[in-house]
């Protein structure tokens, strides 16, 4: 009788705990509901189910590439905008997550040399920064074009190596360089590696840096683009774009990359171990599917594509979420214009990604950099938001 009845009240003690956490969350839910104001969210636009409160940090010109540091305090970021950048090529700035000014009255402070051109900033786990540049080679942009062969290109300088530096720039040193390019460097969650795009084998490959122990690893030899990675939040997996073409195209690919350039027209995203075992690919899609990024929970992957604009000419990009088995694509971005470069923040409540959307909805090719907050499981505010404009 004793252990019947203990047993209900453990069973009436469970219910009222399930029913608390409900009221909790329900609270908490439509007090999240109650406090946005989807007629101030201007930047958003219908369909975008999973952003709220977009917020623009910059203004003008091309900056692109900005990604978190593992405080979610900061933001490191390429730009050629002009009013912050007097080089006519991209330099690496970083600004405050929430747009504020440093203490020294600027709100973008330059961290690279202000000398060639750079590429692929990244916070370190011990807030020093890694970034690309060419530098060191020549202290000018160096010269590049938009088209080779009739296609429209990506440059590949050999030119560029991976720098290390203080958190303000100073005390800069090379840390991954030798002969062919080497760019496109991120960093585990774990601060342990980094992995980065180099044509040290003679093709563009993924390989891993030890930070301690000094040592490389290769992590892709198959011929193609593989670039462009990033590791999971657990720093077990790595996600990336790559192509692999066969044929006549493997050639034309092999004849850009000699002179320098690579053609981003067929990619696909790819996943697999830290070491690069148990590779396999996530999408089957056409064009370009690139700038992947784990979700916080390592089973999807937030990625851009132009897959669903081809009949448009392509010119069109938005965000992808997928699951890593490739099921379940669902599109994040709808403002019909380019959106890409994703980047979960460290608490998992913010994405930051660039895009050429502006509050007026007047079409430009600046590349300004948004922050949104994150909604995992989207309410129906969300589902009925209309854009204003």
């Amino acid at each position: 009788m004793i252990y019947i009845n203990n047993l209900k009240m453990n069973v009436v003690r469970s219910a009222l705990i399930y029913l608390l956490a409900e009221f909790v969350f329900v609270t908490i839910n439509f007090a999240q509901q109650d406090s946005y104001k989807p007629l101030k969210d201007s930047l958003r636009y219908t369909g975008e189910y999973h952003l709220r409160n977009i917020r623009q940090l910059t203004f003008g010109g091309n900056n692109a590439e900005a990604y978190w540091s593992f405080d979610d305090k900061q933001i490191i970021f390429q730009s050629d905008w002009s009013q912050i950048n007097s080089q006519p090529c991209d330099q690496i700035f970083k600004m405050n997550a929430d747009g504020s000014p440093y203490k020294n009255g600027m709100k973008y402070m330059l961290v690279s040399t202000g000398k060639g051109r750079t590429t692929c900033g990244y916070f370190l786990k011990d807030g020093k920064i890694i970034y690309s540049s060419t530098h060191a080679s020549n202290e000018n942009c160096p010269e590049t074009k938009m088209f080779a062969e009739g296609r429209y290109v990506w440059p590949i300088l050999d030119s560029y190596d991976i720098y290390i530096a203080n958190e303000d720039g100073s005390n800069l040193s090379l840390l991954i360089g030798g002969k062919g390019y080497d760019a496109e460097a991120t960093v585990s969650p774990d601060g342990k590696y980094i992995v980065f795009t180099s044509t040290r084998s003679g093709d563009l490959e993924l390989w891993r840096y030890d930070l301690q122990s000094k040592e490389y690893l290769r992590l892709t030899n198959t011929l193609g683009y593989d670039g462009g990675a990033f590791f999971s939040r657990d720093s077990k997996k790595i996600v990336w774009r790559a192509s692999r073409p066969v044929g006549k195209d493997a050639e034309n690919y092999k004849k850009l990359l000699s002179q320098g350039y690579v053609e981003p027209k067929e990619l696909n995203i790819f996943v697999a171990d830290a070491d690069g075992k148990n590779a396999r690919q996530v999408t089957h899609l056409p064009g370009a599917n690139w700038a992947p990024f784990f979700h916080p929970d390592g089973k999807k992957i937030l990625f851009s594509s132009n897959h669903h604009t081809l009949h448009k000419g392509g010119r069109i990009f938005d965000i992808f979420m997928i699951n890593v088995d490739g099921t379940g694509l669902e599109q994040i971005t709808h403002s019909e214009t380019f959106d890409a470069f994703p980047m979960f923040s460290y608490d998992g409540k913010h994405l930051i990604f660039c895009s050429n959307r502006r509050a007026d909805r007047k079409f430009s090719h600046e590349t300004n950099v948004f922050i949104a907050d994150w909604i995992e499981e989207p309410q129906k505010v969300d589902m009925n938001f209309k854009s204003v404009r």
